[in-house]
């Protein structure tokens, strides 16, 4: 199964190059002939329902929110200020900091799809066997380790912009001040941004693995005719 998933990959890094042909004859032929196109076609189609179908669901309104799998909670340091306030009477206040963390990781991930794009374009035939070979999030952990540093550059200025945005820095501003007044109590004045970037990414790459695993190991992610001619090849092992 693994060298007939390589085979697609392969097709797909170097469709309509030299190249493609040399490294497709170290494989033996597998199952139904698919032409180079229709392979090249078939991992377009999975990595667009692995990558911008997830990205699209988390830059949707509580996509974040209201997904306990990526969901971004406070900080270890602002755990206090969230039970502090909430222990005068300010839940609703706690909330909305809460919420507005969220809402501005959304706004940040839209910027995410032309960076993954530019890293598959750029896989290598070594990139592709090392994922092939590799356990069920191996395209995960290559666009992680290949596309962090251009994606947190991406998310930071945009997530600071969305504090503004959406009103996350006045709230936050707030809710800072509100807990600094409280006598006795530690000072606190938090790297928000940074934070919410960090955990805006894990979010991504999370949600990205989710689809790969699916994409390799469930027959009903195959949604098209197209989708289901190629992956069939890989079930013949």
């Amino acid at each position: 199964m693994k060298k007939v998933l390589l085979i697609l990959l392969v097709a797909t890094t170097f469709s309509g190059c030299a190249e493609l042909q040399q490294a497709a004859n170290q494989f033996p032929q597998v199952g139904e002939v698919l032409g180079n196109g229709d392979i090249a076609s078939g991992l377009k189609e999975a990595l667009n329902n692995g990558i911008d179908k997830q990205v699209v669901k988390l830059t949707s309104v509580d996509g974040f929110y209201k997904n306990e799998l990526v969901k971004i909670l406070l900080p270890d340091e602002l755990k206090k200020v969230d039970q502090t306030l909430r222990g005068i009477g300010l839940s609703s206040l706690a909330d909305e900091g809460l919420k507005i963390m969220n809402r501005a990781a959304e706004d940040a991930v839209k910027e995410a799809t032309p960076i993954f794009v530019n890293a598959v374009r750029g896989m290598s035939f070594n990139d592709a066997k090392n994922i092939l070979l590799g356990n069920e999030n191996a395209a995960t952990s290559y666009l992680q380790s290949s596309t962090t540093t251009a994606l947190y550059g991406k998310f930071n200025p945009v997530i600071k912009n969305s504090f503004s945005k959406v009103g996350a820095d006045k709230v936050w501003t707030n809710i800072i001040t509100k807990y600094n007044s409280i006598p006795l109590v530690k000072k606190v004045n938090p790297d928000l941004t940074d934070y919410v970037t960090t955990q805006a990414l894990n979010g991504v790459f999370k949600m990205v693995a989710v689809e790969e695993k699916n994409i390799r190991t469930n027959l009903n992610s195959r949604t098209s005719n197209l989708l289901k001619r190629v992956f069939a090849l890989q079930d013949k092992k």
